[in-house]
This record gives structure tokens, sequence and C-alpha cells, in this order.
């Protein structure tokens, strides 16, 4: 298998498998892993931009990512994971400015992934005639852009703060309520599927 198959091959994998139950027992690797999972689907919407035509699978990986993974974790992060860290941050962290531009971030990111959704769909269902045009070439790439600049800033320095100041109570009702947004039973052990 060459470079680029086999890559192409762990995009759509990554895309298509979401973390381990199990994982929600240390929700702070539940989010890395969705971060792992994020830089996947940007690495699909670059080839999909650069590309001569469409392909489905990957497209429809991405599409499928975007339209039931991409939000929950957005919420994971704006309603549990920034309001913990704001009640648990100590003044010298100074992380309220950070939180602040992350936010603002992901309500663009919402606005860009409807318009990608919208435009991915219209692809598939039409065969990719067309596919890409310049104009959603460009939203791809930027959407792709912006959103690794993100995930730098959220693994760099937001989760590390997230480790030490959160505690023990934080980390279990953060995973209670990332399950229950995903409609799937809290593990309360390391061996749940």
């Amino acid at each position: 298998m060459n470079r680029r198959k086999e890559v192409r091959a762990m995009t759509i994998e990554a895309l298509e498998n979401a973390p381990p139950v199990a994982q929600l027992l240390s929700p702070l690797e539940y989010i890395l892993t969705d971060h792992f999972r994020q830089r996947a689907l940007c690495q699909a919407l670059d080839e999909l931009a650069d590309s001569d035509a469409l392909d489905t699978e990957q497209a429809a990986a991405a599409l499928d990512f975007l339209k039931t993974e991409f939000s929950p974790h957005v919420i994971d992060e704006e309603e549990d994971l920034f309001p913990l860290l704001r009640r648990r941050a100590e003044p010298a962290d100074d992380i309220e400015e950070v939180l602040g531009e992350l936010s603002l971030e992901h309500a663009t990111d919402r606005d860009e992934a409807e318009l990608v959704i919208g435009e991915l769909s219209s692809a598939i269902e039409a065969n990719g005639s067309g596919f890409p045009s310049p104009k959603f070439a460009e939203l791809l790439h930027r959407f792709a852009a912006n959103e690794r600049r993100h995930l730098i800033v959220e693994n760099a320095i937001v989760m590390p703060l997230a480790r030490a100041r959160l505690t023990a109570d934080d980390l279990r009702n953060l995973g209670r309520r990332m399950a229950a947004r995903r409609g799937i039973d809290y593990p309360e052990t390391p061996n749940a599927d």
C-alpha cells in the first residue's frame, strides 16, 4: 500500500471510530482522542480540497463526523470543560483570555462546519460533479487551518491546565456529562466497552 492510501485509510478509520466508552473515566483523554480525530478531519478536508474528483468514502466519513461528533465535542468544552477551568484556575493561570478566544473560535467553527456539511452533502448527492469549486476548496482549507490552530492552543495550554487544576470529582462529573450528551452509559469500570 502506498503512503497516500495508507494515510487515507487511517484518516477514514479515525473519523469512523469514536473513542472507547471506558475512556470517559478519563475524560481529558477522551477529549484528546477527539482532538486526534479532528486532526484526521483536517487531513481529509485538505485532501478533498486538493483533489480533482470527489473521494466519496472520505467525504462521507468527514460528513458523518461533522454531523454527529463535532458538535458534542464543542459542547463538552463550552458547557463543561471551560466553566470548570474558570472555577478552578488560579489568578496566575491567566486563562480567561485564552478561553474567551477559543469560545469565539468555536462559534465561527460551528458556522463554517454547517457550510461544509451543506456543500459536502450536495457534492455527494451530485456524485462529485464540479467538485470542488474553488470557493469550496478555499473553505475546506480555511476550516482545516483554523481547526489545527485551535487544537494547538487547546492541547498546549488548556489540557495541561485542566490536568493540573481539575479535581477527581470534576473529572467524574465531566465524564458523566459527556456520556449523557452522547446517549451512552457512563462506565463504572475501565473494562467497559
